[in-house]
């Protein structure tokens, strides 16, 4: 892996950014790593939480500027027929996207620790996560209209679903810092601690208090949000009885309520390997 440190805590999977002297800035093999690695650990099962942190000062500066130097960004494809090559252009900006979305399709949390800057592509992976939380001087930055681009791989899709639409046009627009503070004051951020060390320690216990649960309902739950962020109410409310009528089963209850009764942890069968 050239972007990542990967290591398994208990059911807890935890993926580092590791190019702390790059500022972690999104190179090509960024993203099919990180879609590699989330797909792998969500369909074999590897894990019931994911978390994504960071080295160094900051959490990710975005896209890499070498990236503009490749393929990625230039229409692409032999002879001058332009239609061709703006449609293979099309094909190439559409796919990175296809990086975060994994974050949303996985049947298992996926949590981010986010310190420093959190810049341009990199929102996009923060705000496709299920939970989010970051440091006091960790900061989150739409930089693409400070460079002339329209913000392509979900910054904006995402951010409108998470946040209020005015501050997401803000950010748009302007192209100035949202502090972690703010940032938490709306919603987007969970929680914000005083320094990264902290904040570790406390995530990586929030991950293993949710891995500790059941599994399934936590897919159940994950989809049905998912879900209602699209649909009616009564689409989801729909939608949850067919999951339970489904995939509810009396076991992991049980289990739950003997432990308890017990005084010990409850032990639940891990969700089955994805076809």
């Amino acid at each position: 892996m050239t972007c990542f440190d990967v290591r398994f805590e208990g059911e807890v999977a935890h993926l580092r950014l590791n190019r702390p002297e790059q500022r972690n800035s999104l190179i090509p093999s960024f993203w099919a790593e990180l879609r590699t690695l989330v797909q792998d650990i969500d369909r074999n099962a590897r894990a019931r939480v994911i978390v994504i942190s960071s080295t160094g000062k900051h959490f990710c500066a975005g896209l890499d500027l070498g990236v503009f130097d490749t393929g990625m960004f230039r229409a692409g494809g032999e002879g001058d027929e332009p239609g061709r090559k703006r449609a293979l252009l099309y094909e190439g900006i559409r796919s990175l996207p296809e990086t975060f979305l994994a974050l949303q399709r996985a049947r298992v949390p996926v949590i981010t620790a986010i310190q420093g800057g959190c810049i341009g592509a990199a929102v996009s992976l923060a705000a496709a996560s299920d939970l989010r939380y970051a440091t006091r001087d960790a900061f989150f930055l739409l930089q693409e209209i400070n460079i002339a681009i329209t913000p392509d791989v979900g910054q904006l899709h995402w951010l409108s679903k998470v946040m209020p639409d005015g501050l997401v046009r803000e950010m748009a627009f302007r192209g100035a810092r949202l502090a972690a503070e703010r940032a938490e004051q709306v919603g987007f951020v969970n929680e914000v601690f005083d320094d990264h060390e902290t904040m570790i320690a406390a995530v990586s216990e929030i991950a293993s208090e949710v891995a500790a649960k059941s599994p399934l309902p936590m897919w159940g739950s994950k989809h049905v949000i998912n879900h209602a962020r699209e649909h009616s109410v009564e689409d989801g409310i729909d939608l949850v009885a067919l999951w339970q009528s489904g995939m509810y089963h009396p076991d992991d209850t049980k289990e739950s309520l003997r432990a308890r009764q017990e005084g010990r942890t409850a032990i639940y069968e891990n969700l089955r390997p994805a076809p």
